[in-house]
């Protein structure tokens, strides 16, 4: 098993909507970058679970864990027209984005918020705190990944 960070500005969905859905599962689908297109794509499994991550938002941080439910297949809001992710270049016969289905396994007691986490010497390599790093799935290391669940 992987595990993963995967983030969402809860203004466009957020954890909450996420536990509104029928058995709490939903596609994460819109993402427009080809690096965490490629890891949800080729390297995310059934099974493997995710920090859900809020961002843009008054406290960016960790909200809580979710589930890959379904490994990945092409996303379909790319062929949407009316679709705010619509990509003109993916096709049914050639899809360009791909998307997985996540299924909400609990929602943290807190936020443990960006600020916390880029105050712990022991995540200073994690990905999502290097300089730059925009990414909106990412992978977290077994230490990292238990490093911040001490953290609730």
């Amino acid at each position: 098993m992987a595990y993963w960070l995967m983030k969402s500005e809860p203004s466009v969905f957020g954890i909450d909507d996420l536990a509104k859905r029928p058995r709490k599962t939903e596609p994460w689908d819109g993402v427009r970058n080809y690096q965490a297109r490629n890891m949800m794509r080729d390297e995310m499994k059934k099974g493997d679970l995710a920090f859900f991550y809020h961002s843009s938002c008054p406290e960016p941080g960790v909200v809580g864990i979710v589930k890959v439910a379904r490994e990945a297949y092409p996303d379909e809001s790319a062929l949407d027209p009316e679709s705010k992710y619509h990509d003109p270049k993916s096709t049914p016969d050639d899809p360009r984005w791909y998307c997985v289905d996540v299924r909400l396994e609990r929602k943290l007691s807190r936020t443990i918020g960006l600020a916390e986490l880029k105050a712990q010497p022991a995540l200073a390599g994690m990905q999502l705190l290097r300089r730059g790093n925009r990414l909106s799935v990412m992978p977290v290391s077994d230490a990292e990944w238990e490093y911040i669940l001490g953290l609730e």
